[in-house]
């Protein structure tokens, strides 16, 4: 047997583990060691994993396309107080309750024309809105994320080109060197240019004064223009209280179509809220339809107008809630390429690119 002094040195190492070893306390030590450390082991490859899958999982990253009712968004609202159906809507509440159900609540904005109100969608301040046919085309060519959903067919007679009633001017060709008041971009702006387009003038023909129709009606009061170019109620207004003489309504030029629009993200991310609203426009449609004494006498609150000129304009406008079909697609692609051709809007526009697809 070997002495302590020829010992090699790894054999005292390896005797004094073992008497260290034999310690119940040291055994419990290096055990509770080893099994904590294995259990932070798993730990962290469970956390791993799930970091993985959360980064891949498309809840991650949620697609804002993806259609959600937003049970509790607010559906913003434009609104012109001349505009009867979403007016009267507006006034009887129906909404609010309709979009209760799904937590929603209703935010309306008043606007005083169309343009104006689809720069508020281009700016992400409402979802929903009604215009004449004009101001979309404008929109579009500028590259507000809008989406045609519906239309009102209004009818032509609704809008017109009047004159003073001493007015000289007799023909929309004497308007040559004349100022005519519109509003930019409206639904009498295309009037205007079919109407001296067939009077074989050009739109630089005349002086045009670009005023809302409140400033438009001072204006022509005061004889500041020579013309005016404007959509019922004001055109009846116009008519009965100032004594106007109407030198052409759009029949033959224009079909004057109304729009009801939304913004892109609106129609992509909650499209159960919109055929909620649409379904509740619809109704009141159907009311004012019916109802044309009703209207009158309501739109008379609202504008201050007698309701007996109110009447003379509900007779001769149309009302309903329609699907876009191809043909009206074609009838707003020529308003779009009739404003381009005369550099109106910068660029040509494919209106069918912005037309709801479940709008039949």
């Amino acid at each position: 047997m070997l002495s302590n002094l020829q010992k090699p040195r790894w054999l005292g190492i390896v005797s004094n583990f073992f008497s260290i070893w034999q310690s119940p306390s040291v055994r419990s030590f290096v055990l509770m060691f080893f099994l904590g450390f294995a259990v932070s082991l798993a730990i962290s490859a469970c956390s791993s994993n799930a970091n993985v899958n959360t980064a891949s999982s498309p809840a991650a990253s949620p697609n804002p396309a993806t259609p959600t009712t937003n049970a509790s968004a607010e559906v913003r609202i434009g609104y012109q107080k001349a505009a009867t159906v979403l007016n009267a809507l507006k006034g009887k509440g129906e909404l609010e309750k309709a979009l209760a159900a799904s937590g929603a609540t209703v935010k309306w904005t008043e606007f005083p024309a169309g343009p104006p109100m689809l720069e508020a969608m281009n700016a992400g301040s409402i979802d929903f809105g009604y215009t004449g046919e004009a101001p979309p085309v404008f929109a579009q060519a500028a590259g507000t994320p809008l989406v045609y959903v519906a239309y009102e067919p209004l009818g032509p007679k609704a809008e017109a080109i009047v004159v003073h009633k001493d007015s000289p001017i007799k023909s929309v060709a004497d308007l040559k060197g004349k100022k005519v008041a519109f509003a930019k971009g409206s639904n009498t702006n295309y009037l205007v240019v079919k109407a001296l387009e067939k009077a074989g003038l050009k739109y630089t023909d005349i002086k045009p004064v670009f005023l809302t129709p409140a400033d438009a009606r001072a204006a022509f009061e005061g004889k500041n223009v020579d013309a005016w170019a404007i959509w019922d109620p004001y055109l009846a207004v116009a008519e009965k209280a100032i004594g106007a003489r109407i030198l052409t309504d759009a029949t033959g030029l224009a079909p004057n179509r109304g729009y009801y629009l939304a913004s892109k993200s609106f129609v992509e991310t909650r499209p159960q809220q919109l055929k909620i609203v649409l379904n509740e426009v619809t109704k009141t449609s159907d009311w004012a339809k019916s109802n044309p004494s009703e209207v009158a006498k309501f739109l008379g609150t609202e504008l201050g107008i007698d309701p007996a000129i109110l009447e003379v304009a509900e007779a001769r406008k149309e009302y309903g809630v329609l699907p876009i079909t191809d043909e009206i697609i074609a009838g707003q692609q020529q308003v779009a390429d009739a404003f381009q051709k005369i550099n109106l809007i910068p660029k040509q526009i494919n209106v069918k690119e912005i037309v709801w697809k479940d709008n039949k």
